[in-house]
């Protein structure tokens, strides 16, 4: 948990993390075995966004068979972080995703920030 006391939850119909443009994202690329790598490469659609993503629902069309560096519960091994730091971890990543695709400002950002807290 961090310090606010926050823990991370998804929010349907976002998918800010399914933009997976490599040059955007070179840290997530660096963290996958060469394996992964190559499975998320080959997930890039033309646009930069998941081949897997239903941009009209704004949701994952493989949800539950989805790719293990996809899954959040995943991120702790990939990254380094430690399960005390996962949701800070998470919230963190998915704020910079959110703000990126759609602002700081944005109504998924908000409905985020309120899903995070309801979460406490």
């Amino acid at each position: 948990m961090n310090s606010r006391g926050d823990r991370w939850q998804c929010i349907q119909q976002c998918g800010a993390c399914c933009h997976l443009s490599p040059e955007e994202r070179p840290e997530a690329l660096a963290a996958l075995s060469e394996a992964q790598r190559h499975q998320y490469l080959a997930m890039v659609g033309d646009d930069g966004w998941c081949i897997h993503y239903d941009s009209g629902g704004r949701r994952c069309r493989i949800y539950n068979d989805r790719p293990d560096f996809c899954r959040v519960s995943e991120l702790g091994e990939l990254f380094e972080v430690d399960s005390d730091s996962l949701d800070a971890f998470a919230i963190q990543c998915c704020r910079q995703q959110i703000r990126s695709r759609y602002g700081g400002r944005s109504m998924v950002m908000r409905r985020f920030n309120r899903a995070q807290r309801a979460e406490s």
